[in-house]
């Protein structure tokens, strides 16, 4: 069942639950702390700036608060004390930009106002009054702003204050949500990667390792991005639109109305932008991951581009899918350009127009339906809104980016895998018996009816043409598969009964083209097991041989191996190769043509060493040199998925049959006709691969390849962990 892509983030952003609920608390106070600045604006602009045209009475009582004019005191009408005697009336009124100082109570200060010849006149719905008045010189105007300085500074200090909050709430949401981020990919990655391990191997054989390794780092990369920029603006806008919506219905119930249109525009753009943007991301990432495998492939694979003059039909390939790659991240630039700050500038204009439309008809002379400190606090907080509309909108290609993915990741953990199971067994003899075995990659079978027994230090080889089954009987061996029918025992156990990594814990192989990790010869031999000191990697290596033809390293056993060891010639990693299965001391040992990449010379060295390796223990060889295998115990004649020959060497011979055949075109028998004695005739052997003659061996038509050809190439891999 696929996984639910948003509750997989959830989940996993539950990991670091309490540094991103840490980062949402900070965000949440840095949001408060910004949005003090208006309505510190809107008390300054309102209280103390403005305020200077409210009622001024005469008072005896001199104070900080009191004014002092033409030998008289005056304050504010509203700072005096409940108990405190006011005197004569007194208002400071502007007309046009100066100030008149007016004798007496005026009801009605809202009107258009000028003066003229001592006389301020106000005029309101065709009724006019007229007051005298006295011009304020700027030093008298000052006398009577100077009371409203402390409270002035008092909220500029206030001002800066909650910008200092906002600067420290700003770093350290940053900063946790960042590193809840980092914790969430690293947890992340570390589970899509040991998913990886638990993944059958037959889902390797129709996917490149590029497109895993792209949804490894650059699928995960881009989730990172999903929790770091786009949840943290997403999360930002969303608790500054709310802490915006609040400012708005504390300045004015009718403003925010109002600008709640804003909301539903911007949901339908959200889900309309994601109908095109999904498809296209679903493109851009699908077409990355195939530029990584062909990347990986031809890197893989450059010996052979470079021998067959490929160059140019791979980069018409790798252009190809590059074209296309680019062609859908421009139509994402295309529909980012027409979506983001154009559409964000639109309603922006729509809700300031819609607002001095509405509100603002006294504006100018201070005298509208609400304040100029209002309008002020309103249009500042309403140009808030769209900063976080801006960042959330250009983070929406990101955000459907990340989601994609996301998708893609988790779509590769719902893959059914076999958990690690912890502990082991006890090493086994290695008595094996396959009991009437029968098994299909896909729908038709490639072993048919396979049943023999292996006893513990036998050599069981397993001869025939390509596509005969050999490397599938080690695949069930291995259980990299398990077999339709019949049963697999080892030890008279049956093995599906038995965790695979314990089964694989005795079991160790040699591989025709052996593989090295990056590290060091050592390493290579221990594979970083603990159990294994460097006096058994030492002794393993002097075992096979590998002293003499490593000697001239000037590392010796901390000789750098870069991948795949291509340092090396073939004989120095297959003899590396001997050494790991040694050290690792298994029970059963596959030997997968080890001597094929190997010269004569090295060859020689190392045949009494693997007889001192096949020593008490159960080993398969498939070979195609049969001249290497003269000495097994048992040798299994394998055609269309079917014993078809069994026995000792020299038994196959005198049977005369298949195996007969494959020896002397190798050119193992220089007589074909028998001795008196009954006897056949033996020369030295060759050297030469009956596959690749074997077109000219009786009965070994193109079937048996065609049969193996039906299912997907499984070359199997050492577990001795």
């Amino acid at each position: 069942m696929k996984t639910k892509t948003g509750k997989a983030l959830f989940k996993y952003a539950l990991t670091a639950k309490r540094t991103f609920i840490l980062a949402l608390v900070m965000l949440a106070i840095g949001v408060a702390a910004d949005l003090a600045g208006p309505f510190i604006a809107r008390n300054m602009i309102d209280n103390h700036m403005l305020a200077i045209e409210k009622p001024f009475y005469e008072t005896n009582t001199a104070s900080s608060e009191t004014v002092s004019y033409n030998g008289k005191l005056y304050k504010r009408g509203d700072r005096f004390a409940a108990d405190e005697t006011k005197g004569g009336e007194v208002h400071l009124l502007q007309a046009g930009r100066p100030f008149y100082f007016v004798e007496g109570a005026v009801p009605d200060t809202t009107g258009e106002r000028s003066f003229e010849g001592g006389v301020l006149t106000i005029s309101k719905g065709g009724e006019t009054l007229q007051y005298p008045a006295v011009k304020l010189s700027a030093k008298e105007l000052y006398a009577f702003y100077k009371p409203e300085l402390p409270g002035i500074r008092t909220l500029v200090l206030a001002y800066f204050g909650f910008l200092l909050i906002s600067i420290i709430m700003e770093f350290g949401k940053t900063y946790w949500l960042q590193s809840s981020a980092n914790k969430v990919i690293q947890k992340l990655r570390i589970d899509v990667y040991k998913h990886i391990q638990k993944l059958p191997v037959n889902y390797f054989d129709n996917l490149p390792a590029g497109k895993v390794v792209s949804r490894v780092t650059n699928d995960t990369e881009a989730v990172k991005d999903l929790f770091i920029a786009v949840l943290s603006n997403f999360f930002s806008g969303i608790i500054n639109m709310l802490g915006v919506y609040v400012a708005l219905f504390l300045l004015d119930f009718r403003l925010g109305l109002i600008c709640l249109f804003v909301i539903p525009i911007i949901a339908a753009w959200v889900v309309l932008y994601r109908k095109f943007a999904t498809r296209y991301n679903t493109i851009i990432r699908s077409r990355l991951s195939e530029i990584n495998a062909i990347i990986n492939e031809s890197i893989q694979g450059m010996p052979v581009i470079r021998v067959f003059r490929r160059q140019e039909q791979t980069s018409d390939e790798f252009e190809a899918l590059n074209d296309d790659y680019m062609k859908h991240q421009n139509k994402m630039l295309n529909l980012n350009a027409l979506t983001s700050h154009n559409l964000v500038n639109v309603i922006r204009n729509l809700a300031f127009a819609v607002v001095l439309w509405y509100f603002g008809g006294g504006y100018l002379s201070a005298t509208g339906i609400v304040s100029l400190g209002v309008l002020y606090a309103f249009v500042d907080v309403l140009g808030r809104l769209f900063q976080p509309i801006t960042g959330m909108v250009n983070q929406l290609a990101a955000l459907d980016s990340s989601l994609v993915s996301a998708g893609r990741v988790f779509e590769l953990m719902d893959q059914p895998g076999v958990d690690v199971t912890d502990g082991g067994m006890p090493r086994y003899k290695g008595n094996v018996e396959f009991d009437d075995v029968s098994f299909a990659y896909k729908k038709d079978y490639v072993l048919k009816h396979i049943s023999f027994t292996a006893k513990q230090g036998e050599t069981v080889a397993l001869v025939g043409h390509t596509g005969s089954g050999k490397s599938s009987i080690i695949n069930l061996l291995f259980r990299f598969y398990d077999p339709q029918k019949g049963s697999i025992r080892i030890d008279g156990q049956e093995v599906t009964s038995l965790p695979k990594q314990w089964i694989r814990q005795h079991m160790g192989i040699v591989l025709q083209d052996p593989y090295l990790f990056t590290g060091t010869i050592a390493s290579n031999v221990s594979l970083g097991d603990g159990r294994i000191s460097r006096e058994t990697v030492e002794k393993a290596l002097k075992d096979v041989g590998a002293d003499r033809i490593l000697a001239h390293l000037p590392g010796g056993l901390d000789e750098p191996v870069v991948e795949k060891g291509s340092t090396l010639s073939a004989g120095e990693r297959q003899l590396i190769s001997f050494a790991r299965a040694l050290a690792f001391d298994p029970a059963i040992l596959i030997l997968d043509e080890a001597t094929a990449n190997i010269d004569t010379e090295t060859e020689a060295l190392i045949q009494s060493a693997l007889e001192v390796l096949k020593k008490g223990r159960t080993t398969f060889i498939i070979a195609h040199r049969l001249s290497t295998i003269r000495s097994a115990d048992q040798i299994l004649v394998l055609h269309k998925g079917e014993v078809v020959e069994r026995g000792s060497h020299d038994e196959l011979l005198a049977l005369g049959g298949r195996y007969y055949q494959m020896y002397r075109l190798q050119g193992g028998i220089t007589d074909a006709a028998e001795n008196g004695s009954g006897q056949v005739q033996e020369g030295s052997s060759g050297s030469s691969n009956p596959e690749a003659q074997g077109s000219s061996a009786p009965a070994a038509g193109s079937a048996g390849a065609a049969d193996e050809s039906k299912r997907p190439t499984a070359s199997p891999l050492p577990n001795l962990s």
